[in-house]
């Protein structure tokens, strides 16, 4: 059983490839235990987007050894929720409960990772939910907007491709898709086991190696490398009430462990007192909602700003998020960049608190950098960033194609405009 310097965190590899990381915190009486699976819309074709959602769906409606029913009640017996979640790049199986039950909790995940059957009434019921689930997705002028910021960033490429996929697809998927999608993806090397919290780790690697030796070895092709374009993208919803603006720059993937990205989002518009704040909703009084943030996956990051605001006030918060950025580029006041550290410090170390939270870094650091970040090396990394390099970053995105994505009311002219305000700011559209 290998472990680290850390007498609470226990790690193996099966020989299959399944990684199983076990990670106690004796004073909780909790535990999260959650499967990650290295596939999510990224990883799929125009012909097919939707599908890793669609399996995230079926997995729970029957496997080999329980059906819909019986996967529900196991789970509840226990007190626990049972979730799941699907990504760009990844999709995820929850469990959460009290800590003496996790060993149980990897039995259940394993069963709809490792052998589930999607039967055919299942499948006709699903579709139907999620086809609702479409038309929720369609109403939401945010949602809306976030699928236009992709494709400005990445165009055609399948990181742009939303996770939830087209109706057309889920209107025509069948369960002989969904089972050549799990044969492919559900195999050793693309499969993460994660628990934390109060628990027993010895207990839970054992169970883990019990329930996923079946998995076959292997792991599945990753996507083309994705390319930055930049550009403009708008859609206007009549009845709604309010413009969202998203605008952003290519940041490095997870696997480049750079924390320049994050600082430089809180440095810049994370909380009342950051630039952005400070000066769109408190002295301005411009807008209901806006924030910096990095966001970075296994296969690419973005720095992203992001606001709400009514549509008169569309030019003026665009000149103003211009400017601002601008400032940046060309000096970072100390005080602010050390209040931003501080921001990221205190964030990283709250998510060690939350056993669902430390689950997901960890499995997420496993398929991005096949290993786990020491919270010390961290620390060393955010404290070792200074001024010139946040000032350096912000000045090479300036000099780069903009993402901008225009939601929700998008006034008459708007994108016109926009082009020409942006210009006058020194920065770039595709």
């Amino acid at each position: 059983m290998p472990m680290t310097h850390d007498p609470d965190l226990h790690q193996t590899t099966l020989p299959n490839g399944v990684r199983v990381v076990a990670m106690a915190q004796p004073h909780l009486h909790s535990a999260a235990v959650s499967v990650f699976v290295g596939s999510g819309s990224a990883h799929e074709s125009a012909t097919n987007n939707g599908i890793s959602h669609f399996v995230e769906h079926m997995v729970f409606k029957g496997t080999l050894r329980r059906d819909v029913a019986q996967i529900n009640r196991d789970a509840e017996a226990l007190g626990a929720e049972l979730n799941a979640h699907t990504d760009k790049d990844h999709t995820a199986y929850h469990l959460v409960g009290l800590g003496e039950h996790a060993p149980r909790f990897v039995h259940l995940l394993a069963d709809l990772v490792v052998c589930p059957t999607f039967p055919e009434a299942e499948l006709a019921r699903e579709r139907q939910v999620l086809l609702d689930e479409h038309a929720e997705v369609e109403d939401d002028t945010g949602n809306a907007a976030w699928r236009l910021f992709d494709r400005a960033c990445y165009g055609l490429h399948p990181l742009a491709q939303p996770v939830m996929g087209s109706r057309a697809v889920t209107e025509r998927m069948s369960a002989a898709a969904l089972r050549q999608w799990v044969a492919r993806h559900h195999v050793g090397g693309n499969v993460v086991v994660v628990a934390a919290g109060g628990l027993d780790p010895a207990a839970v690697l054992e169970q883990a190696r019990a329930d996923f030796a079946a998995l076959p070895a292997g792991r599945p092709a990753a996507p083309a490398p994705a390319v930055w374009q930049g550009g403009l993208r708008s859609r206007s919803v009549s009845d709604s009430a309010q413009t969202q603006l998203i605008l952003g720059w290519p940041l490095p993937p997870l696997a480049a462990d750079d924390p320049v990205g994050e600082l430089a989002a809180a440095l810049f518009g994370e909380g009342m007192s950051s630039p952005l704040l400070a000066q769109l909703r408190e002295r301005q009084g411009w807008v209901y909602y806006a924030n910096a943030a990095a966001d970075h996956s296994r296969l690419a990051g973005e720095f992203v700003v992001e606001a709400s605001f009514a549509p008169q006030r569309l030019e003026p918060v665009l000149a103003e998020v211009a400017r601002l950025l601008a400032v940046q580029a060309k000096q970072v006041d100390a005080d602010e960049m050390e209040r931003a550290r501080q921001q990221v410090l205190v964030r990283w170390k709250r998510g060690l608190d939350s056993p669902s939270r430390r689950g997901e870094n960890a499995a997420l650091e496993l398929l991005a950098l096949g290993r786990l970040r020491p919270l010390p090396q961290r620390l060393a990394q955010l404290q070792a960033v200074d001024a010139q390099a946040l000032r350096a970053r912000f000045v090479a995105w300036l000099a780069q194609p903009v993402a901008l994505a225009l939601g929700g009311r998008v006034p008459r002219g708007a994108r016109e405009r926009c082009r020409q305000l942006l210009g006058q700011q020194g920065l770039r559209l595709a």
